[in-house]
C-alpha cells in the first residue's frame, strides 16, 4: 500500500504504515511468553506485592492474576458475563447528529455496509468488553482489500500483560519491548493498527481504576474460606485414631504402627505388632456455616462491586422480593447504558473512523465522521403510547414521527417500501327505492338535516337513469332557435313514457317531500321545547 497523508483519531495529519502487516507479528518475545498463574499460593503478602508492583509500572503479574481469578471464580465469571454480554446490542452506523449533508448520509449508509463485513462483529464486541474488569482491552487490526475497500480481514484480542503504561503529560499504553521511542521504553501503538478501549472502574492512574482492583482481596478471603472448608469436610466424622506402643519398641515398630494408623483411616482395615494398642476415640464435631458465612459475604460484595446490586445475582428466600429486584434490575441498566456509551465512542473513533478514513468516506476528519450507535434503548409499551399519543396531540404537543418510531422500536419505512395502513370498510349494498331514503344510520350525519343528508344519495341513485335524458335535452337547448323549438322538442325525447312510469316518478317525488317535511316538524318542534 502507497504511502497516504490522512487524518487520525486526534485529527492530526499522519502517515499510515503497511496496514497487512500486524505490529506485534514483529515482537516473538511476546508471541512465544507463557502466563504464569500467581494465585498458586496466594497469600496476602504475595498479593500485596504484585499490586505494589503494578504501580510502580510492572503490569504483568496483575493482570495475570485477573486472568486467574476469572478463571477460578466462578461466581466472578458469571457476574462478569451478565455485564458484559448486556451490551451485545444490535447497532447502526448513523451521520453526524447536527445537521448532516446528503453526502455525510450517503456515506454513513455505505460504511454500515462495510462494518457489517466485520468478521465474528459479536466475538469482537464481547473482547473489547474484557476492559469493563481489567481496565483496558487492546484488540489487534489486521487489513486486507476488498472489491477496492480496506477492511479488517481479523481484529484479535491481545493479553493485557502484553502491555505496559508510560507516565508522562496523559498515560501511554505501548507494547512491551526493549525498543526506546521518544526516550520511553516500548513501542507506540500503530494507527489505525489497534482498537483499544479504556474503563475506569474509578478515577485515578489506570493500573489502579481497573475493576478487578477491588475484587482481589474478597477473592483471596473466599479463597481461603473454600480451602478451610474443604479441610474441615475432609476430617469431619473421621474418629481419631491413637496408636499406643510400649517403651521397649523400636523405631521400625513405631512406623510400622503409624502405618496401621492410616491404613484403618483410609482401608478401614489394618495390623499392629502384638503389644500396641488403637483406641479410636469421637468423630471430629464441628459447623461449617461459619466458612459458607464468609463466602456468601465475599459474593455479596462482589457481586455489588459489578453489578451495583445483589438481588438480580441470586435468591435468599428473605430479602429477594420482587419489587427489590426490579430496583436492582434498573441499576443494571444505568452500568449497561454507561458501558454502551463508552464502547460507542471507542468503536467510533478507532473502528468505524479508521475504516472511513482510509476508504475515504470521511473527508472532513473525525469531527464530521459518521458514529457507530449499539441500540440500548428499549421499546415501550404499545398499548400506552397508543392511548396517551392522540391525548398529547390534540393538547398541542408536537412530538417528531422519527421520535415516535424510536420510543416504539419500529423503524421507518424506506423509500417504495409496502407499508401497513389503515383499511376502508367495504360499503353494504345499496338499497333502491323508498329505502334508499330511510337506510342511512341514526347519527351517522348529526350535523346535517335530513333533507340535505338525503340529498347526495338521491343524486347517486337518479344519475343512471337521468344521465343520458339530461345530455339530450342539453343538446336539444343547445341547437334550439327560439322556447317553441324546445317545448316541441322535449315532446319528442319520451314519446313513449306509460302512465306507471310517470306515476312512480311522481311517487317517489312525494315521499321525498313527505320526509322532508316531517324533518322540518320535528325540527320546529326541537326549537320550541328548547
Amino acid at each position: 500500500m502507497a504511502v497516504s497523508r490522512i487524518l487520525g483519531p486526534d485529527g492530526q495529519p499522519i502517515k499510515t504504515p503497511d496496514l497487512e502487516e500486524p505490529q506485534t507479528s514483529r515482537l516473538a518475545h511476546l508471541q512465544r511468553e507463557l502466563q504464569s498463574h500467581p494465585t498458586r499460593g496466594l497469600t496476602p503478602s504475595k498479593l500485596a506485592r504484585i499490586l505494589d508492583a503494578a504501580e510502580q509500572g510492572d503490569l504483568t503479574a496483575q493482570f495475570e492474576l485477573f486472568e486467574d481469578m476469572e478463571e477460578k471464580d466462578g461466581h466472578i465469571a458469571s457476574e462478569m458475563n451478565k455485564r458484559r454480554r448486556a451490551c451485545i446490542l444490535d447497532w447502526q452506523v448513523v451521520p453526524p447528529e447536527k445537521s448532516p449533508t446528503p453526502q455525510e448520509t450517503r456515506n454513513a449508509a455505505q460504511l454500515e455496509e462495510l462494518v457489517a463485513e466485520v468478521p465474528d462483529f459479536e466475538d469482537m464486541l464481547y473482547d473489547v468488553t474484557d476492559a469493563t474488569g481489567k481496565g483496558f482491552s487492546c484488540l489487534e487490526i489486521e487489513w486486507h482489500r476488498v472489491e477496492g475497500f480496506w477492511l479488517p480481514k481479523t481484529i484479535t484480542h491481545r493479553p493485557q500483560s502484553w502491555f505496559s503504561l508510560h507516565r508522562g503529560y496523559r498515560q501511554e499504553l505501548r507494547l512491551r519491548s526493549d525498543k526506546v521511542v521518544d526516550g520511553v521504553m516500548g513501542e507506540p501503538l500503530q494507527p489505525f493498527g489497534w482498537l483499544t478501549h479504556v474503563h475506569k472502574a474509578k478515577s485515578g492512574y489506570l493500573e489502579r481504576a481497573a475493576l478487578f482492583r477491588q475484587l482481589v482481596w474478597t477473592y483471596l478471603f473466599k479463597n481461603y474460606s473454600v480451602g478451610d472448608l474443604a479441610e474441615f469436610l475432609e476430617i469431619y466424622g473421621i474418629p481419631l485414631r491413637i496408636g499406643k506402643y510400649p517403651s521397649s519398641a523400636s523405631e521400625k515398630d513405631k512406623a510400622t504402627l503409624l502405618r496401621a494408623l492410616a491404613s484403618i483411616g483410609h482401608n478401614a482395615a489394618g495390623i499392629v505388632p502384638e503389644g500396641m494398642l488403637l483406641e479410636f476415640k469421637e468423630a471430629a464435631t464441628g459447623d461449617p456455616k461459619a466458612f459458607e458465612l464468609m463466602m456468601s459475604w465475599c459474593e455479596r460484595n462482589q457481586s455489588k462491586v459489578i453489578l451495583g446490586g445483589t438481588l438480580t445475582s441470586g435468591a435468599d428466600g428473605k430479602s429477594s422480593t420482587n419489587a427489590l429486584g426490579n430496583i436492582h434490575n434498573e441499576v443494571r441498566k444505568d452500568l449497561r447504558d454507561s458501558d454502551v456509551r463508552q464502547l460507542n465512542t471507542t468503536l467510533t473513533r478507532d473502528l468505524v473512523y479508521a475504516i472511513a478514513s482510509i476508504n475515504g468516506l470521511a473527508p472532513d476528519g473525525p469531527r464530521r465522521s459518521p458514529l457507530l450507535k449499539l441500540n440500548a434503548q428499549e421499546t415501550k409499551d404499545l398499548a400506552a403510547y397508543a392511548e396517551a399519543l392522540p391525548k398529547l396531540v390534540e393538547i398541542g404537543v408536537r412530538p417528531t414521527v422519527k421520535w415516535a418510531h424510536e420510543q416504539l422500536g419500529i423503524p421507518m419505512a424506506e423509500a417504495n417500501e409496502p407499508v401497513l395502513g389503515v383499511v376502508a370498510p367495504i360499503p353494504p349494498a345499496a338499497p333502491t327505492g323508498t329505502a334508499a331514503l330511510t337506510a342511512q344510520p341514526t347519527g351517522a350525519l348529526p350535523s346535517l338535516t335530513p333533507p340535505v343528508a338525503m340529498q347526495p344519495q338521491l343524486a347517486a341513485r337518479v344519475e343512471t337513469a337521468t344521465a343520458a335524458w339530461l345530455q339530450k335535452i342539453r343538446a336539444l337547448v343547445e341547437s334550439a332557435e327560439n322556447l317553441e323549438a324546445i317545448r316541441d322538442g322535449l315532446e319528442q325525447l319520451l314519446p313513449g313514457m306509460s302512465l306507471e312510469q310517470y306515476a312512480a316518478a311522481m311517487g317517489q317525488a312525494l315521499t321525498a317531500a313527505q320526509l322532508a317535511g316531517r324533518s322540518d316538524v320535528l325540527q320546529e318542534a326541537g326549537d320550541l321545547h328548547g
